[in-house]
């Protein structure tokens, strides 16, 4: 009699589950060792192994029933898997377009950290000797006379001439005409020194060409004293300079004597303007 409720058991356990059920739709996640308390589709479909087995146990003692105490194998469910659709980009790819014209220039960057010096590059070769070039070229003039003799003026204006020469370089300084001659165009300081006489009007004009330029007055006075005038002037070539007495209504005089000399002109010049 065991076999054929060994057999009943093994029905038992092959029984499929029901399509749809799964074992995580079971309330409370649990197996029942009760018979009973099984669900109803259990039961169902277990009814029928159990007729069949009480059926080859008659007049036989009670047999304990068997059921499943232990949980079946793990059973994953996967989703079902459904395919995308997909476009194949290269089919529907059309043929390449014409260039398109250049746009605008953007805005410049900002400028970056400038980098470290580069190594030195090999040493060139020696040049070739240039041209020799032309000689430096200087220009001077300056002079310098004086007077030992008084002078006292006419009824008409007189130059003043000069009987002692200190510097006259290249002779521009005339001492028969008591003019100085410009051969350098240039600006050039000029200075006149003279000693007045007592009781007597000292005044004269330092002249450029034929026009006063400055004046050197002293009133008439009990002392003699030193008087002095000096400018700077910008001359053209051929131009000249020159001292002159002027006409007064009073006498006009300068002192001078043999043993000094109280009356000085000079010149020089300061700055060239010729051409380059």
């Amino acid at each position: 009699m065991e076999g054929p409720w060994v057999h009943g058991v093994l029905l038992i356990f092959l029984l499929p589950c029901p399509v749809g059920s799964q074992t995580s739709s079971i309330p409370d996640q649990r197996w029942w060792t009760d018979p009973s308390e099984a669900p109803p589709q259990h039961q169902a479909a277990r009814a029928p192994q159990e007729q069949k087995a009480d059926d080859g146990r008659e007049g036989l003692p009670p047999q304990p029933r068997c059921v499943r105490c232990c949980p079946p194998p793990e059973k994953r469910f996967y989703p079902q898997y459904q395919p995308m659709p997909q476009i194949n980009m290269t089919i529907l790819k059309g043929e390449k377009g014409d260039r398109g014209e250049r746009g605008m220039q953007g805005k410049f960057g900002k400028t970056g950290v400038a980098g470290s010096r580069g190594h030195a590059g090999p040493k060139g070769q020696k040049g070739s000797m240039g041209a020799p070039g032309e000689r430096c070229k200087s220009h001077y003039a300056a002079f310098s006379v004086g007077r030992k003799k008084p002078l006292h003026s006419n009824d008409y204006y007189q130059t003043l001439i000069f009987d002692t020469e200190f510097v006259n370089l290249y002779d521009h300084f005339n001492m028969f005409t008591g003019k100085f001659y410009c051969y350098i165009p240039g600006i050039y300081y000029f200075s006149l020194n003279v000693h007045t006489w007592n009781q007597k009007e000292t005044y004269l004009h330092i002249m450029r060409n034929g026009a006063e330029v400055v004046i050197l007055y002293a009133q008439v006075s009990d002392r003699s004293i030193m008087q002095s005038q000096s400018v700077m002037l910008e001359l053209k070539e051929q131009d000249e300079v020159w001292v002159r007495l002027y006409k007064g209504e009073r006498e006009n005089a300068v002192f001078s004597d043999e043993y000094d000399t109280y009356i000085t002109f000079s010149g020089h010049l300061i700055k060239y303007s010729g051409d380059p």
